[in-house]
């Protein structure tokens, strides 16, 4: 079996079964350097791993064996339960940006992944009752175009779209299905391996009369990685957006009150504060994980 040929049946493999390459490893009790090595193309997986990948697939797809390996990349999609194989770099439906922007958004994409998906909350203020917030709850997954899928929901409302890292941010554009509504958010970005928590700002309309346009600053936590079985994972998604959306009075810790709620405008400028609403990087609640894991 040629080299290329198993890297890209391997990186269909993760994305059919929206497994993470982190996650493939620590079940195959294998570096994650060598799960990269295999998905770059530049090694083969041993005859022994090389079984334990397929008994592996075959947990989730009963039907696949050892043989399928030698099938050509349609008839592996097709062994896998996939329509067709995705294509390189495809875009997905609704997302079209300058070529060489999506190549950077791609690849980040594929650098990050494990650094980004996870099941997430967001505080945020709720500026119809002042003094009160919010909690979000969604998913991030990378899906067969490459790209990182958020879904989130709140009180009833859906949204899907795409968590886009990009140099030292991560940008998020997601879209009501059944309004049409857009949801933009930019967020301080995290180097590390694993991100707990982003802090950004979001730009959206308010459930009022006039869908007033409104900006809020607001704080994202990972709360729990995916499983990798993708049933599951959908099933935990639809638990946590059917979860309270108003935060239990006293429960927003007072670090994070404290960051959401920052005075700006021309008075507080006055004083030495901010003229905008800004989530500098200096002072940014953006990390990975305090300790290793």
């Amino acid at each position: 079996m040629a080299i290329d040929s198993f890297a890209a049946k391997l990186d269909l493999t993760l994305k059919a079964l929206s497994m993470s390459r982190g996650r493939l490893a620590a079940d195959l009790a294998v570096h994650k350097s060598g799960v990269a090595r295999w998905l770059n193309g530049q090694a083969l997986p041993s005859d022994y791993n090389l079984e334990r990948l397929t008994a592996l697939v075959a947990v989730r797809r009963p039907d696949f064996s050892m043989l399928d390996w030698d099938r050509d990349l349609t008839g592996f999609a097709e062994a896998l339960g996939a329509a067709t194989a995705p294509r390189a770099n495809q875009r997905p439906d609704g997302l079209r940006l300058p070529s060489a922007l999506m190549e950077q958004i791609l690849a980040s994409s594929e650098l990050r992944a494990d650094a980004y998906e996870c099941f997430f909350r967001t505080t945020r203020p709720l500026g119809m009752m002042p003094g009160h917030f919010l909690h979000d709850h969604g998913m991030v997954r990378r899906d067969a175009s490459g790209l990182l899928s958020l879904r989130m929901g709140i009180a009833g409302t859906e949204l899907d779209g795409w968590l886009l890292p990009l140099h030292q941010h991560v940008f998020v554009v997601c879209s009501q299905p059944l309004t049409g509504a857009l949801v933009f958010g930019m967020f301080n970005g995290v180097l590390q391996r694993r991100v707990e928590v982003m802090d950004g700002i979001t730009l959206s309309q308010a459930p009022d009369a006039g869908r007033t346009i409104t900006a809020a600053p607001v704080i994202l936590h990972r709360i729990g990685p995916l499983s990798g079985d993708v049933a599951a994972d959908e099933a935990r998604y639809q638990e946590l957006i059917n979860l309270p959306a108003l935060a239990p009075e006293g429960s927003v810790p007072e670090d994070i009150r404290d960051h959401l709620l920052r005075d700006f405008g021309p008075g507080a400028a006055a004083l030495g504060g901010d003229l905008l609403m800004t989530m500098a990087l200096a002072r940014s609640m953006s990390r990975g994980p305090i300790t290793p894991d």
